[in-house]
């Protein structure tokens, strides 16, 4: 009896013992802060999540994953739904994506803000607030690996159609024309080395030659527009040609001026009495025509006019 008492007091005091040490867990590892609570919604896969999965913000522990399932509201849709610390700055502009841990391949929520405003999600049945779930890296790589996998196809049959043997033949001929165009070029190349050498001599000397021949020219030319600065000083020196020519010029408007004041006149009243004694000599040669005789005897009396006393008729006149 006594031996069961000591047993079943020590049984008691190891119970008592290890609840004084769950109490105590249960104290140290309380969690006293407060929670806002957000739904996700995504027709993604979301292989490696499991409730009670961190939530991050840029990187920082905010949350946890306090259930997953599926979405009441729109079939397909794995609805996720998280609790994240009432001092964390979330926004319209916040969105949630999957990340995963290295190679152990378990997710959590990683929580980030986009440049500009997002579309607020309409509230599910539950009445919580939802936050938009972009689709992570892996899972687009997912969707994308049929189509690199038909292009990898793709590309691995084409390889094989351009190695056959007929392809690989030509790849050979067109190897060999490769090679013998380059010892052509190395050919060609050798011989422009060779004439270089050996008349590269007498290239220089033609080369210096020229430059003595462009030298004089030049020399020439720097002679003969000193000679043309000269001739334009002179022309334009005072007393020069330019002055002189300027001076006949003035003494030719003079000239003409005074032609123009005195000299025209004049030969215009020479040229008027000229025309006047023309025409008395020409007056006095039609009347000598007509009466020669009024050189010897005077121009005689005229005959009356009509009107004038002793005026009669011609005898043409008064015959019928």
């Amino acid at each position: 009896m006594e031996n069961k008492s000591h047993a079943m007091a020590a049984g008691i005091f190891v119970l008592l013992v290890a609840a004084l040490l769950a109490g105590l867990a249960v104290w140290l590892t309380r969690d006293t802060r407060q929670y806002d609570e957000y739904e996700l919604s995504t027709k993604d896969g979301i292989s490696g999540l499991q409730p009670q999965a961190t939530v991050r913000y840029k990187g920082v522990a905010v949350g946890k994953v306090t259930r997953i399932g599926f979405d009441p509201g729109i079939n397909g849709n794995v609805l996720i739904r998280i609790a994240v610390g009432v001092d964390t700055p979330i926004t319209k502009n916040t969105f949630a994506v999957l990340g995963y841990q290295g190679v152990t391949g378990l997710a959590h929520v990683q929580l980030d803000d986009s440049d500009k405003p997002l579309e607020a999600l309409a509230t599910g049945p539950s009445g919580i607030p939802r936050l938009p779930l972009r689709s992570s890296p892996l899972s687009m790589l997912a969707d994308q690996g049929p189509i690199l996998l038909d292009r990898v196809d793709q590309i691995s049959r084409r390889l094989n159609a351009m190695l056959d043997t007929d392809n690989q033949q030509r790849v050979s001929q067109a190897l060999e024309n490769i090679a013998g165009a380059a010892a052509g070029v190395q050919q060609l190349t050798q011989n422009m080395d060779r004439a270089l050498s050996t008349q590269m001599p007498q290239l220089a000397a033609d080369a210096h030659s020229t430059l003595q021949s462009l030298e004089k020219a030049s020399n020439g030319a720097a002679a003969v527009a000193s000679e043309l600065q000269q001739t334009v000083v002179r022309i334009n020196a005072e007393d020069g040609p330019l002055e002189q020519i300027a001076q006949s010029t003035r003494a030719l408007n003079r000239v003409a001026d005074s032609l123009g004041r005195s000299t025209l006149p004049n030969v215009s009243r020479a040229a008027d009495d000229v025309s006047r004694a023309a025409r008395q000599m020409g007056t006095a040669a039609s009347r000598f025509s007509d009466n020669p005789q009024s050189v010897i005897y005077g121009p005689g009396a005229a005959r009356p006019g009509p009107g004038e006393p002793g005026f009669a008729l011609p005898s043409a006149v008064l015959q019928p």
